[in-house]
């Protein structure tokens, strides 16, 4: 199964208001191992760059003035992602920027159906936490110390790890090797199978988020039926 994990940076956040995409990375899975294969583009917006915008991720107008166009890499892009599935966190954002750059050129859009948004599995997964891809990375302990301003690459590449764990906590890492942990995969008829962790991963549950529970409980009454759980 191939799937691209995917962002986007641009001048803001509305195509139909004359925003425009200005740096896409991807990063290439394959049965969710990443496979070294990279996508990375920055491209000219024929138009300035909002300070807002440029405080997010640093891009600004003389930086992004001789790099191509949109129209220029577009061929390039489809022929990278293919029918892939698109791993993307807030995926309605920069599926909306795609289809606007595509449109606009007259290529067929990207079917909402292909992308799988990171976001809204992270919010039924842990309903009422954070689900930033900042505050996933605190959960799952994935170091994003280099992210000291959005960067589609380097977001694209930390969202992998934050998505390997957000399906299961089954994470091969990021070390571009042929020599799977004997103790987490096997070989099965060439694909990957999972075995059980050989020990179980620390609780993820915050003290912050354990006192909350606790004073929930509390409000509820003696006669609360979680007061009789053990």
């Amino acid at each position: 199964m191939r799937e691209i994990v995917l962002d986007t940076e641009t001048t803001g956040f509305e195509p139909s208001e004359g925003d425009r995409l200005v740096e896409i990375g991807g990063v290439e899975l394959f049965n969710h191992v990443p496979t070294g294969r990279v996508y990375h583009q920055y491209i000219n917006p024929q138009r300035s760059m909002p300070q807002s915008a440029f405080e997010v991720h640093g891009l600004g107008d003389d930086f992004l003035a001789d790099k191509p166009l949109f129209a220029e890499v577009a061929e390039a892009f489809l022929d990278f992602i293919g029918d892939a599935k698109l791993v993307i966190h807030n995926a309605a954002f920069d599926m909306k920027f795609l289809n606007a750059e595509l449109g606009w050129l007259g290529k067929p859009l990207l079917p909402m159906e292909q992308a799988i948004d990171t976001l809204a599995i992270a919010r039924r997964k842990f309903p009422g936490s954070p689900a930033s891809l900042d505050a996933l990375c605190r959960r799952f302990g994935v170091d994003n110390s280099a992210r000291e301003k959005h960067g589609a690459l380097l977001d694209s590449e930390i969202l992998a790890e934050v998505y390997l764990e957000l399906i299961g906590g089954q994470q091969p890492g990021l070390e571009l090797s042929s020599v799977q942990t004997p103790s987490t995969q096997s070989i099965d008829n060439g694909r990957l199978r999972a075995r059980p962790r050989p020990a179980p991963l620390p609780s993820r549950v915050s003290e912050k988020e354990k006192a909350a529970h606790a004073a929930f409980v509390e409000s509820l009454g003696q006669s609360a039926l979680w007061r009789t759980v053990t």
